[in-house]
C-alpha cells in the first residue's frame, strides 16, 4: 500500500508597517517614502520582541522604507536579513496620495462618492487599479510561501495592499475590502495558513503586546 504524501503548510504572518507622521490627519500614503512616528517605531519594536517569542524563519517586506524600517527590529532579534519583494509595495492612490479623502470629497463628491461604492470598479483618479494591485500582492505571497515550504515568514507590507490581498486569497469580492477589513492595525500580525493552493485565515489584527491597537 502506498501511503499519500503528506501537505506541507506554510504559515504567513503579514503586518502593516507602523504609523507613519501621515496618520494623524488621515492622509492617503500609498507610494510615498513617509517617515514612522515615534509611536511606528515603538510598534515597530514592539513586533521585533514578538518575532523574537515566536518561530520565524524568514523575513520579507515592501521596498517602501516605512515597512522596511519596521521590519528591522524583527531581523536584529532573529538575525536574519530582510528579503525585498517590489510586489508588495502599497498601492499608488492617484491624486488623493497625500490627502485625506474628506479633501477629495469636496471637490469631487461624485468621485468620493463612487469610490465608497464600489473602491475596485472606481478607484481614485490616477490611481493604480485595484485589481491588479490584488493580483500582484497575491501572487507575491503564493511566491513567498512556495520559497518557504513549511516554514513561518513574517510579511511587513501596507493596509490597502493587504486588505485586497486578503479578499483574494480568501475568495471575497475585492470590492469590499474595506467593509470586510476595515482596517489593518499598525504592526499587529495576521495569520494565514497556505496548504497545497488553500489558504485559511488563523488569526486577523492580533496585537504585539497587550493593549496594542
Amino acid at each position: 500500500m502506498t501511503s499519500s504524501p503528506v501537505s506541507t503548510a506554510t504559515t504567513l504572518l503579514l503586518a502593516r508597517h507602523g504609523q507613519t507622521v501621515w496618520h494623524a490627519e488621515n492622509r492617503y500614503a500609498g507610494v510615498s517614502d513617509i517617515a514612522l512616528t515615534d509611536t511606528g517605531r515603538a510598534q515597530a519594536e514592539a513586533l521585533g520582541r514578538w518575532a523574537g517569542a515566536h518561530p520565524v524563519d524568514a523575513v520579507w517586506t515592501s521596498p517602501l522604507a516605512r515597512a522596511v524600517r519596521t521590519a528591522e527590529p524583527a531581523c536584529r532579534t532573529l538575525g536574519l536579513r530582510p528579503r525585498v519583494d517590489p510586489d508588495l509595495r502599497e498601492c499608488d492612490f492617484g491624486v488623493v496620495e497625500g490627502r485625506p479623502l474628506t479633501e477629495f470629497a469636496a471637490e469631487d463628491p461624485e468621485g468620493a462618492a463612487a469610490f465608497l461604492a464600489d473602491p475596485v470598479a472606481h478607484p481614485f483618479p490616477g490611481a493604480e487599479d485595484p485589481a491588479a494591485a490584488a493580483q500582484r500582492g497575491a501572487a507575491a505571497l503564493r511566491s513567498i510561501a512556495a520559497a518557504h515550504p513549511g516554514g513561518r515568514v513574517l510579511v511587513v507590507a501596507h493596509n490597502t495592499l493587504l486588505r485586497l490581498v486578503l479578499c483574494t486569497l480568501l475568495s471575497i469580492p475585492a470590492r469590499d475590502y474595506r467593509r470586510v477589513f476595515p482596517r489593518l492595525r499598525n504592526a499587529a500580525v495576521t495569520e494565514l495558513r497556505l496548504t497545497d493552493g488553500s489558504v485559511g485565515l488563523i488569526s486577523l489584527n492580533v496585537p504585539c503586546e497587550e493593549g496594542g491597537r
